[in-house]
């Protein structure tokens, strides 16, 4: 059986963030590959917010194709939306009954894990990885044993900080893999 770590996100756009702490977990965290679950829409974040669904789904797999522990998900674009991780959880499993799955959260989606749509029966019946975020303290200690907390490094790196730097103009090259520098820039 397969040990998948699912990364869910807008990734609008995806970033060396993403990319370093994805590598971390594959490396680290004793999963087998990660893919990247694109999300169209998120119940979280505002649609007019987000880039659009092709090309995020295009910059991910773009930044991805060289590294061969990464996969990029798209089945939440055949899925009614918003997308709720539930529902995915339970598509994936069914599409792919062969793979043991992991879902990872960062510190703090864990602390609202329990108000997502069947948050308390992912919390009960998935392995869970939590990575730190700043501002967001875990004792390790008091998790259940399906939940794990690994000590990821932090790369303080979002997308919103990179739209806003394309918006005025500014070079952040360095803050995204080259091909998604490429596409991005005119």
């Amino acid at each position: 059986m397969r040990k998948v770590a699912l990364y869910f996100g807008s990734f609008n756009p995806i970033h060396i963030g993403h990319l370093a702490l994805a590598n971390y977990i594959c490396e680290y965290g004793g999963v087998d590959e990660l893919w990247f679950v694109v999300s169209p829409k998120n119940p979280f974040k505002q649609q007019a917010d987000l880039m659009d669904d092709e090309l995020r789904l295009r910059l991910v797999r773009s930044a991805i194709t060289d590294y061969s522990k990464f996969q990029v998900c798209d089945v939440e674009f055949s899925m009614p939306r918003p997308s709720y991780t539930y529902n995915t959880l339970q598509k994936l499993q069914e599409l792919y009954p062969h793979n043991d799955y992991s879902l990872l959260i960062g510190a703090d989606n864990w602390q609202n894990l329990k108000n997502w749509f069947c948050g308390e029966v992912i919390m009960n019946s998935y392995s869970i990885i939590i990575y730190p975020r700043p501002g967001f303290s875990i004792d390790a200690r008091k998790l259940p044993t399906n939940i794990r907390l690994l000590d990821a490094p932090q790369l303080e790196v979002s997308s919103t900080f990179i739209r806003q730097s394309l918006a005025e103009g500014k070079d952040v090259r360095f803050f995204l893999h080259p091909s998604v520098w490429k596409e991005l820039m005119p």
